[in-house]
């Protein structure tokens, strides 16, 4: 009889034991799951996303600066406002706010979904960068970020 007491005891210890082992293990899994589910779709999308800056050209004035920018990835780009645009002469540029960001304040961009209405694959985007006064003739760099990171650049020259 002694011998089935202890063994239903240990058996009950032993159940017990496993369950509270599963309840420590399993939300860490859970969470370290989700962690690499969510770290593969970011990979992904990076993946999928690529951009190329076709032209760039500057208004007689140069007060105005133009970026088209296709979309050559195959996935949609979301947020165009929340990407960064890095433009100045060589070796003297700076980040560009974006117009709703800019307030009153120059320099600052936009921009213009041609033949569409959303920035899917084979899309072009016109930046449109504004001054308030010349910025000068030169060399300029311009550099544009999508907001998963993806970035391209090119340099052009103003006379």
């Amino acid at each position: 009889m002694d011998k089935a007491i202890t063994t239903a005891l240990l058996i009950i210890a032993g159940v017990v034991c496993t369950i509270f082992l599963f309840n420590a293990v399993y939300p860490m899994v859970n969470r370290s799951s989700q962690a690499m589910v969510s770290m593969s779709d970011t990979m992904d999308d990076r993946m999928k996303s690529r951009i190329s800056i076709v032209h760039v050209a500057s208004t007689a004035d140069r007060l105005t600066s133009y970026v088209w920018v296709k979309n050559v990835g195959s996935t949609r780009i979301h947020n165009i406002e929340k990407c960064d645009i890095f433009f100045g002469q060589e070796g003297d540029f700076s980040r560009i706010p974006y117009e709703d960001d800019a307030g009153e304040a120059y320099p600052r961009w936009s921009y213009v979904i041609e033949n569409g209405d959303q920035w899917i694959n084979n899309i072009t985007v016109k930046f449109t960068i504004t001054f308030d006064s010349d910025p000068g003739a030169g060399t300029y760099f311009v550099k544009v970020v999508i907001p998963n990171g993806i970035e391209t650049s090119d340099f052009f020259s103003v006379s």
